[in-house]
């Protein structure tokens, strides 16, 4: 029998989507992670929102659950006061005397691999794809120089800890062979060599690709298994672009449909009560784009990818016309019915992730979201 963990904690969850969606991967301007509450609270019971309003943190109240996961940040600008006559105050005031923590994965979430967009992509039906948006700045090359003896038992080390990942590839590295020199000082305890004598040694020069979001981990790694008392290594920024994460989403439906049937599932995949079209209408489309939210930031790159049509929200009256002088079709379904699903979809996950790890935890959906606007 596999054992169950007596208890889980706030931190522990937020840990699981920090594996799901790195706060690294967030816009500067966000503000992702635990926005209110004790991160050593135990939980048994979570609520899942898209929004942290007080109908949200009432529910999640009456349901005793000690944990609120939303989409949308509860606090996005620094708070200089906190008065229960604002809105803001009156949640986190009551969260705090309900002993609820609240917690935000937002434009990480948007970002990550397997997050908002890939769901949304899921839900309409497109297969294959990745990615729309290809953010660069996100990668780091590690350079570390590691005697010829050790050198594949570090870098195994790295590969454990998710260094060395190019696309679908794993365990990619490159190595030359050269000699280190060096003369350990006072006080110095060497792996190699006799305080006060330079040394010449054999080592590998050793080369990865890093993540950001994995760089800490693995040069924590990298210090514990690397045999020197000093540890030479270099990590250096890259321009190259990035494949496995970003927002949006580009993929394709198993098969043409008509413009106008695709409109249709649109609607009844995302339960919109109505859409609004713009551009040009094509007479079947087959390469989709999507974007949770609002998405026109994205409009010309899947222009330039080859798109037949975007999916998004929030579109704007120019960029309505950017769209029909462009001759690419966009559906826009609304800011709420394109991250709306991030609620189903995200229980799901978390179930799932407690599942894995044998932890008692039960995930609930607030099904009382809902638009701010009426459609009359």
């Amino acid at each position: 029998m596999v054992p169950v963990k007596k208890s889980i904690l706030v931190q522990d969850i937020q840990g699981m989507l920090n594996r799901l969606c790195p706060p690294q991967l967030a816009e500067d301007w966000d503000n992702v992670g635990l926005q209110v509450g004790n991160p050593v609270q135990a939980v048994e019971r979570v609520m899942v929102a898209l929004d942290p309003t007080f109908e949200a943190l009432q529910a999640a109240c009456e349901a005793g659950c000690q944990l609120l996961v939303t989409h949308h940040p509860l606090i996005f600008r620094p708070l200089k006061q906190v008065l229960t006559s604002s809105e803001t105050g009156r949640i986190v005031a009551t969260a705090l005397k309900a002993g609820i923590s609240i917690l935000a994965a937002h434009t990480n979430l948007d970002r990550a691999a397997e997050g908002l967009n890939a769901w949304l992509a899921q839900r309409l039906g497109l297969v294959g794809g990745g990615p729309l948006e290809q953010p660069r700045g996100q990668l780091l090359k590690l350079v570390v120089y590691v005697p010829a003896s050790h050198a594949e038992q570090v870098a195994q080390a790295l590969f454990g800890a998710g260094a060395g990942v190019a696309g679908r590839y794993d365990c990619c590295s490159f190595r030359v062979p050269g000699q280190g020199t060096f003369r350990p000082g006072p006080g110095s305890n060497p792996f190699i060599g006799e305080t006060g004598k330079l040394e010449t040694v054999e080592e590998i020069r050793l080369e990865l690709v890093v993540t950001r979001e994995a760089s800490s981990r693995v040069v924590q790694r990298l210090l514990k298994v690397h045999p020197y008392e000093e540890v030479a290594y270099d990590l250096l920024p890259l321009e190259n672009a990035r494949s496995d994460i970003g927002l949006g989403w580009l993929g394709e439906l198993s098969e043409e449909v008509p413009f106008e049937q695709m409109v249709t599932r649109v609607k009844q995949a995302l339960a919109a009560p109505m859409v609004r079209v713009a551009g040009a209408r094509p007479g079947t489309v087959r390469r989709v784009a999507v974007c949770g939210g609002s998405g026109m930031s994205l409009f010309k790159e899947a222009l330039r990818r080859g798109a037949d049509l975007l999916v998004t929200g929030d579109v704007k009256y120019h960029e309505a016309q950017d769209a029909e002088i462009a001759g690419m079709a966009v559906i826009d379904a609304g800011h709420f019915y394109t991250e709306r699903i991030v609620v189903e979809y995200l229980a799901a996950w978390l179930r799932d992730a407690a599942g894995r790890e044998h932890l008692p935890l039960q995930v609930l959906e607030m099904m009382g979201d809902r638009d701010p606007f009426d459609y009359v």
